[in-house]
Order: structure tokens, then C-alpha cells, then sequence
């Protein structure tokens, strides 16, 4: 694993540093609630920044740089005695190794956020019990993108966080909010989550770990070969597709890579695409627009 580069420096700075998983930002806008100067906005997000960074997620020790830099952007439709109506948007990204890269890793926008939030209560995590939508449907992404991080790194490496996220779906499911349970539509946190742990997408899985860390992390040292081993890996996507096309999964990873991938292919050294275009077009038609930019 990359991190294993920097166990030495660890040794020496274990003692003078504690670092948790995540470098988190979270934007409230609360515009459309017409009222978007309320403490209340400003409170919350402070909230989220804190219990997101502040918390151990993990027993793995992170170093500064290893911290996963993510963003939550809470879009607020409306608000009303403490009730919220929201979507959010998460992303995430990690350091492509000998360089000075940040490749995103995941963007989820979720339309169904609705939670309860009184201001200054505190935010508290506590896998075997409800602790209401809020802390649910954070901490769900929360362990979904360590769960994505540790896939790039390692094999199959993100699995325990991604039962982690399925514990929080099934303790989630009983409250009746939208997203978690089974009739939650195609593009669901629990469709995701049910999908990532199903043996159909272990290829996937694979795949994100010949992209990033066979691929990209490799970039530095042998540009060409890396590219085709990203090559390889669309191929492997391309096998995920046939099995199930247009699953949320499969949508979810073109909407972080799609411009990355159009800029990977569109300078150094060339390599043969045309059957990687021609599957790229087939898989996320949605992004033609951005594969027309890579030269054949």
C-alpha cells in the first residue's frame, strides 16, 4: 500500500502529530429557503466541519497527507421549526503518489436529505442505534468514501468500511426517511451500498484499484504504461456493464472521472483508444461531450 512510503516518517512523528481521517469542507446555501442569513446555517455547517474532522473514524493512524480531502455541499430547499429539506453533493479525491495530483475518487448527489437539526446539539456516532438522518446519511458517505479510498489501495481493501455504511443503512431503515430501504429507486444510498458489497461488482472494484493505484500512481514513473493499464481498467469496467448496465455505481464513478479521464487521454504519450472511446461512448453516453475531446 502507498501509505506503507511513509512508514518511516511515521515512526518519527507519531508522537508529535494526531491527524484523523479527513480533511472535510461543508457549504450550507441556504438561498431558496429565503432566509439564508440565519445562524442557525452558519451553526450547522461548523458542526459538520468539526464532528467530520475531529471524530476517529478508523483504528488506522493517518498521517497529515494522507488525510482524505472531501467537501458536503448542503443545498437547504427549505426550513421550518428545525426541520430541513436539503440535497448534497460529496466529493472526494486522494494524492496521485509522486505527484502533485489530487484525483477525485467520488461525487454522489443526493436528493433525498431531509433531517432534524436543533442548533448546538451535539453530533454524536453510534453504529447500533439511531441517532437521526443527519449523523446517518454523513456518516454513511463518510465510510463510503473510506471504503472507495481503501479500494484504490489495496484489492478489495475497502470492504469493512463498506459493511460499516450497510450497518448504518439497516439501523437507518426503520426511521422511514428516503434513500435507505430497497424501494428507494435506482440511485439510493441503499442501492449503492448493496450493489459495492454484491459479488456482481467485485470487478469493479478491482478496477478502481488498476486505475488508481496501478495506473495513476505509476504516472510519474512510466506515463505510457500507465495509460494502459487505465485502458485495462475501462476494459474490466466494460465486463461490470454487461453484467449491469447503468447502475448507480457505474454512474457515480464517470461523474468523479469523466474530465479526468478526457484530460488523461489528451496529452503525453499516445496510446491506441479507439476501442477504450468506443466503450467509453457505450458506458456513460451522458459524457460525449467529453470523450469527443480525446484525439483518436
Amino acid at each position: 500500500m502507498m501509505r506503507n512510503i511513509f512508514c518511516l516518517l511515521f515512526l518519527c512523528v507519531s508522537a508529535l502529530v494526531e491527524a484523523q481521517e479527513f480533511n472535510a469542507k461543508v457549504t450550507i446555501n441556504a438561498e431558496q429557503t429565503g432566509q439564508p442569513n440565519l445562524a442557525i446555517f452558519t451553526t450547522l455547517g461548523t458542526a459538520l466541519e468539526e464532528f467530520i474532522n475531529k471524530t476517529k473514524w478508523t483504528d488506522v493512524e493517518y498521517l497529515p497527507q494522507e488525510r482524505i480531502d472531501c467537501s458536503f455541499f448542503v443545498n437547504v430547499i427549505s426550513y421550518n421549526n428545525n426541520f430541513f429539506e436539503a440535497t448534497v453533493q460529496v466529493q472526494s479525491s486522494r494524492p496521485v503518489y509522486n505527484s502533485g495530483y489530487q484525483s477525485t475518487l467520488a461525487n454522489f448527489n443526493d436528493k433525498d436529505f431531509s433531517f432534524e437539526y436543533l442548533e448546538f446539539q451535539p453530533l454524536i456516532y453510534n453504529p447500533n442505534s439511531d441517532q437521526g438522518n443527519l449523523v446517518a446519511v454523513v456518516t454513511y458517505y463518510l465510510y463510503t468514501l473510506l471504503g472507495i479510498e481503501a479500494d484504490t489501495l489495496q484489492q478489495l481493501g475497502g470492504s469493512d468500511h463498506y459493511e460499516t455504511a450497510k450497518q448504518i443503512v439497516g439501523v437507518a431503515q426503520s426511521t422511514g426517511k428516503k434513500g435507505w430501504r430497497a424501494d428507494s429507486g435506482t440511485s439510493s444510498r441503499f442501492r449503492w451500498n448493496e450493489d459495492i458489497l454484491s459479488g456482481t461488482f467485485s470487478e469493479f472494484r478491482q478496477a478502481l484499484y488498476m486505475y488508481h493505484f496501478e495506473g495513476l500512481d505509476t504516472m510519474a514513473e512510466n506515463p505510457k504504461q500507465a495509460k494502459k493499464k487505465i485502458i485495462e481498467a475501462i476494459d474490466v469496467l466494460g465486463k461490470v456493464n454487461k453484467k449491469r448496465s447503468n447502475s448507480y455505481v457505474m454512474r457515480t464513478f464517470f461523474d468523479a472521472k469523466s474530465i479526468e479521464l478526457s484530460r488523461l487521454f489528451s496529452g503525453g504519450p499516445k496510446v491506441d483508444i479507439s476501442k477504450t472511446l468506443d466503450l467509453l461512448n457505450f458506458m456513460a453516453p451522458s459524457y460525449k461531450t467529453e470523450w469527443a475531446k480525446i484525439e483518436n
